[in-house]
């Protein structure tokens, strides 16, 4: 390699750097973003506003395990963990390497687990980390644009996921996203957020 191309490198690397200091998360996104659209959903992450109605309705006294799907660079994930218990658990379920990455070094937590996969494969990861169950699961995966019949199987399988008496909190900006719910959950309560971008569709869908 000639000492042209090395300082090349060299110089592209370290721009890189500085821009990922400069953007920081939202860096991050807007990467993930690019590289994955499908799953993504979004070129920003959710509004203050977003997060605190979404998670409004939890009882977190009751919840030991609370998933989330798509965490991206982990917007829902400090106020999760800030209104959790000492003694309960936050896991994270992303296909983006980038995103797990950045969650990894960013939240030092020891309540805090970041897993690179599929949220299809949601059963065998909580039993992977000794759990049954899980009290809470949070998705603003865009359902109407996955791939297949992923969308369908997502929806079953954190159905069984979760404990009775649990919910599925569900935030799009389309809402379509409750007829992936319908099948499973008997009472799904509705919500509206306006004042984000996008305006964003708020379900909760609890098991009975």
């Amino acid at each position: 390699m000639s000492d042209n191309i090395i300082a090349l490198t060299s110089l592209f690397d370290r721009v890189k750097h500085k821009v990922q200091r400069f953007f920081g998360p939202w860096g991050v996104f807007f990467k993930g973003f690019l590289k994955h659209p499908v799953m993504v959903g979004s070129i920003i992450p959710s509004s203050s506003r977003t997060v605190q109605k979404m998670l409004g309705p939890v009882k977190w006294d009751e919840c030991k395990l609370f998933v989330e799907y798509g965490p991206g660079v982990g917007t829902f994930c400090q106020p999760v963990l800030d209104k959790m218990r000492k003694d309960a658990t936050l896991l994270v379920i992303d296909t983006n390497p980038d995103f797990i990455e950045f969650l990894r070094k960013h939240f030092r937590d020891s309540r805090f687990i970041a897993v690179h996969g599929s949220a299809a494969d949601v059963n065998e990861i909580i039993r992977e980390f000794g759990f049954d169950h899980a009290d809470y699961v949070l998705s603003g995966l865009p359902f109407s644009t996955l791939p297949g019949d992923l969308g369908p199987k997502i929806a079953s399988e954190t159905a069984k996921a979760i404990r009775t008496g649990g919910a599925f909190l569900v935030y799009q900006f389309r809402a379509r996203a409750r007829d992936f719910m319908e099948p499973h959950f008997h009472r799904i309560d509705n919500g509206f957020e306006p004042w984000t971008i996008l305006p964003c569709h708020l379900f909760w869908g609890w098991k009975s």
